[in-house]
């Protein structure tokens, strides 16, 4: 399966659309060129790994008593560092992010994870390396 997004619920966006079908045509012709017998170069790539759902900040009724930072939302998958705004409450005050390494914090404030009491999920950036490749024709 491909995901891409983030979109709307019961949205269709043609530049969404667009990029969904060229990853499933790179993947599609890795795959013909793997079967061709084709090496493929060791090769080192960027990711995110997910390391914890965070929730909205709750009271003792397990109500939402804030809402994502202004600074926070659409910065998807850019980095959030120790004390940068992450929530803001109903009455103003800003909660501050409290961690010991930059995190890059992606879903945020999307709609379809709400009811996961999910504001946002916390990614770290890592690197991994992959060996060569190359399939035997017969």
């Amino acid at each position: 399966g491909v995901e891409v997004g983030p979109q709307p619920q019961g949205v269709v966006r043609a530049d969404t659309l667009d990029k969904m079908r060229k990853i499933v045509k790179h993947g599609l012709d890795f795959v013909q060129l793997f079967n061709e017998g084709r090496e493929f170069p060791p090769c080192t790539i960027e990711v995110f790994k997910i390391t914890e759902k965070v929730d909205y900040p709750r009271n003792k009724n397990d109500e939402v008593i804030a809402i994502i930072h202004p600074k926070l939302q659409d910065q998807d998958w850019q980095p959030l560092n120790n004390g940068d705004p992450l929530f803001l409450t109903l009455d103003g005050e800003v909660i501050a992010y409290k961690g010991d390494c930059t995190v890059y914090p992606t879903f945020i404030n999307e709609a379809a994870y709400y009811e996961k009491k999910q504001a946002f999920v916390k990614t770290v950036k890592m690197k991994l390396t992959a060996k060569h490749i190359r399939a035997s024709v017969l």
